[in-house]
């Protein structure tokens, strides 16, 4: 079975060509980091390869790596902004493993120690809230 072609339309990519908003926290030449408008956990925030790729399947090794050296330092940072006790990584590739955007992207969540993360609901977070999680995340990256 075959994998289906990396869609130029979706959400991520259009977030990147600035058609669609978001709330940046992180920038650098190959990865854009941005809080998930539908968080798991306060500071939830995903990391996403500039380039494009569907998944772990056919992302570029070079591309990788410089995902996962983001998500490395979003981890010390959402951990730092929230006062967390640890971070949950998570990466989903196709729809069998529970792939939404098929944009390769990666969940970093702040996580606390006796407390569940919340259910993916599909109900969005209130906007105002969103844009003070990235502020203290990025104010905690320096």
């Amino acid at each position: 079975m075959s994998t289906p072609a990396y869609d130029t339309n979706n959400v991520f990519a259009k977030i990147m060509r600035g058609e669609l908003p978001s709330h940046t926290v992180y920038e650098d030449d190959k990865t854009l980091v941005i809080m998930d408008i539908m968080p798991r956990g306060d500071g939830h925030v995903l990391v996403i390869p500039k380039a494009p790729s569907r998944n772990i399947f056919d992302i570029a090794d070079a591309d990788l790596h410089a995902v996962m050296s983001t998500v490395k330092k979003l981890a010390i940072a959402v951990k730092k902004a929230f006062g967390a006790d640890g971070t949950t990584i998570q990466q989903f590739s196709e729809p069998a493993g529970g792939q939404v955007v098929f944009h390769t992207h990666v969940h970093v969540i702040p996580r606390f120690d006796g407390i569940p993360m919340r259910p993916h609901t599909g109900e969005m977070a209130d906007n105002d809230t969103l844009a003070a999680h990235a502020e203290k995340i990025r104010a905690a990256l320096g």
